[in-house]
């Protein structure tokens, strides 16, 4: 659903003043200013405005705030089942019965200027694609969009997104000529992670020289799109499925930051069979050992995992097993479980503790997986194509499904 004019709904509570808008300036009355008693487009109260009147109204329906995500709202009463999905003006309602979500949609359009678009099919850029066997979601016509601004005219078939010989640096080269050219595709670029995680590690390496970009970085970013241009059939898929359980992959590549120092750690997050969560970050300190590097990992992944657990149990639906947490590092496995506090690990303690106590509750297993599938490589590094496609399908980013009768 969409809402029509969402800023001017909000309440102000701030008295604010403003000049007469060009054109409808009273004669004679030039110096006086209007006093506002709605929100308008443009302030910097609108979207507070806006969100406050929306979440007032929404809990007299007998919504709650979630306490893990403040753009969802949940409702229940015995049975009954719903749930709101806010993005500025922008909203996915879910319900538990067809009668119950008329029911909503119904009172929230007497109260708001409202536009049903119908089951979901478009949403913040995304194309959601539903099927028999689950929803399949893409970025086809923003992938276009990019290639068309970054005008590539020529096309060469790149099988992996980065040189897995060298890295990116910020070392004598020649400077870009646009900068700001680099930065406005860098930034485009990112928009394109919400479904397609096997570009998240490159873009983020790309992003980290936007500042201060050279003809390398350049060369860097136009494989990405050479990349995207063969692969805009590509999308994430999510299926049904029966295994109601958490289960993670974390990796880290210890100093890989040629100018720094610094590692990078990645994660990928499972619910079944589907992927939820992912993320590739240069971590903000320094590390003195793999083990330490992996084991910051370790923690950043179930820190995640614990908000997932947490955001799943307010939507009923909890998770009773622990939550896997998949590493090929030994000695940060045995950090997890070993209660013998190391002088070499002092520096770490608050990570320790952390992950731990998740561990001594049943939270969280940190198991070991040989690096050959460990499937977060693929947000720390680069790798051959037989690798990189190998852990590609693992994430479910494939082609679209063939079309079948019904829907999920």
């Amino acid at each position: 659903m969409d809402v029509k004019t969402a800023f001017l709904n909000g309440d102000l509570e701030e008295e604010i003043y403003m000049e007469q808008p060009e054109g409808y300036v009273v004669p004679g009355q030039e110096k006086k200013v209007c006093l506002l008693k709605k929100s308008l487009y443009g302030l910097k109260q609108a979207h507070r405005a806006w969100y406050n009147m929306f979440s007032g109204f929404v809990s007299k329906l007998g919504f709650s705030h979630s306490k893990f995500d403040q753009s969802l709202f949940i409702y229940r009463k015995g049975v009954d089942m719903s749930y709101i999905l806010l993005y500025v003006d922008d909203i996915i309602l879910t319900a538990s019965s067809s009668s119950l979500r008329q029911s909503i949609m119904s009172l929230l359009a007497a109260e708001f200027a409202m536009k049903d678009l119908s089951p979901l099919n478009y949403f913040l850029g995304i194309v959601v694609t539903q099927y028999a066997g689950g929803l399949f979601l893409s970025q086809k016509k923003y992938d276009k969009e990019i290639i068309e601004k970054a005008e590539i005219s020529s096309y060469k078939l790149s099988h992996t997104l980065v040189d897995i010989k060298a890295k990116l640096s910020n070392d004598v080269g020649t400077p870009y000529n646009d900068p700001t050219h680099y930065r406005s595709l860098a930034g485009a670029l990112q928009c394109l992670n919400f479904t397609r995680p096997d570009i998240f590690y490159v873009v983020q390496q790309v992003c980290l020289h936007m500042h201060d970009s050279k003809e390398k970085h350049m060369g860097a970013l136009k494989r990405i799109m050479w990349y995207v241009k063969g692969t805009l059939h590509f999308g994430l898929h999510l299926y049904k499925s029966s295994i109601s359980r958490l289960s993670s992959y974390t990796d880290a590549d210890w100093g890989g930051c040629l100018d720094t120092r610094r590692s990078t750690s990645g994660y990928c997050v499972f619910l079944g069979n589907n992927l939820v969560s992912w993320s590739a970050k240069r971590q903000s300190t320094l590390s003195r050992s793999s083990a330490e590097t992996e084991y910051r990992g370790v923690a950043n992944v179930v820190s995640e995992s614990c908000w997932l657990r947490n955001l799943l149990l307010e939507i009923n639906y909890p998770i009773h097993k622990s939550t896997l947490i998949y590493c090929d590092n030994i000695s940060a496995i045995y950090l997890s479980d070993n209660p013998v506090q190391h002088q070499r690990t002092k520096h770490i303690e608050m990570d320790i503790h952390f992950v731990r106590e998740k561990v001594a509750r049943g939270q969280v297993r940190v198991c070991h997986v040989i690096s050959r599938y460990q499937v977060a490589d693929i947000f720390t590094k680069g790798l051959s194509s037989v690798l990189f496609e190998d852990f590609r399908d693992s994430l479910s980013v494939r082609r679209p499904p063939a079309m079948t009768a019904g829907v999920c």
